[in-house]
C-alpha cells in the first residue's frame, strides 16, 4: 500500500470509530421514555 492509501484508511477508521462512539455515548445518556403503565392509558380511540 501507498503512504496515501494508509493514510486515508486511518483518517476513514477514525471518523467511524468516533461516529460510533459519539452515537453509542448519546445512546447511553439519553433518559427513558416515560411509558404508560396499563393497556386502557395506551388506546388512542375513546370507549
Amino acid at each position: 500500500m501507498t503512504t496515501i492509501a494508509i493514510v486515508m484508511m486511518i483518517i476513514t477508521m477514525g471518523v467511524v470509530t468516533a461516529f460510533t462512539g459519539y452515537f453509542f455515548w448519546k445512546v447511553l445518556k439519553t433518559p427513558p421514555k416515560v411509558e404508560p403503565d396499563s393497556f386502557s392509558q395506551n388506546d388512542d380511540v375513546k370507549r
